[in-house]
């Protein structure tokens, strides 16, 4: 049986993520001040691998960086800005609609963003 999934090119779906990050509710947004959103075409299977992603699951995004609650005026410097990384294929295949897709980056975005504030996977709003 093959599964149906939604089709966009890199643009749209690049697009769709900017007015996704642009409808936040202001307290998410206000984020995206000192946090990146790139878009990757598929996680990078040593990011998989690390995160013990088993076949057939899949990850649709990423955080990256020291969370709020880890910053410190203390620490030294050299730390890589914080990132989100937002995986096209997979958020794709879990959807069948644009309705859809454009509601999974949105959570997606969220959930990435609750990594940010220090939020552990089972505190996260969604």
């Amino acid at each position: 049986m093959t599964q149906s999934h939604y089709r966009l090119s890199a643009e749209s779906f690049a697009r769709i993520v900017q007015q996704a990050m642009a409808d936040l509710p202001p307290e998410y947004a206000r984020l995206l001040d000192v946090v990146a959103v790139v878009v990757e075409d598929e996680p990078p299977p040593s990011v998989l691998q690390e995160l013990d992603i088993e076949e057939g699951e899949e990850l649709l995004g990423l955080y990256q960086g020291l969370s709020l609650n880890d910053e410190s005026f203390f620490r030294t410097g050299g730390q890589a800005p914080a990132q989100i990384s937002l995986y096209r294929g997979p958020i794709l295949r879990q959807c069948d609609t644009e309705a859809e897709m454009c509601r999974e980056i949105a959570d997606t975005l969220v959930h990435e963003l609750g990594h940010h504030v220090g939020l552990d996977d089972d505190e996260m709003p969604y």
